[in-house]
Order: C-alpha cells, then sequence, then structure tokens
C-alpha cells in the first residue's frame, strides 16, 4: 500500500494492511505499541474491530 493510500471495507478474506497501534495493560500498569506484523511473526490469531467511541480513554 503506499503512502496517503486509504482501505476502507474490508470484506472477509482480504488481507488487512500492517499497522501499529499503542497499547495499555491494565493488569501490568504498561503502556507500549503493538503491530500487526509482528502479531502475524508471532503467530497469533487477531480479530479486528471498530466501535467508535468504545473502549477510548478520556
Amino acid at each position: 500500500m503506499s503512502e496517503g493510500e486509504t482501505t476502507y471495507g474490508l470484506k472477509v478474506g482480504q488481507v488487512a494492511p500492517d499497522f501499529e497501534l499503542d497499547t495499555y495493560d491494565p493488569t501490568e500498569h504498561f503502556f507500549g505499541k503493538v503491530s500487526l506484523e509482528q502479531l502475524k511473526k508471532d503467530g497469533k490469531w487477531t480479530i479486528l474491530f471498530f466501535y467508535p467511541a468504545d473502549f477510548t480513554f478520556v
């Protein structure tokens, strides 16, 4: 995917573009980062969902 290109409406079976997110683990009180590329390398299952304003830090 080129810079500035945006993907909308992925369908079942399509490959999601790589991304990196800031994370927080409340049990460890630790902020970190996670990327789709690293999850794939680690053999982790990944479920992506988007629900605006839910689970949002305020």
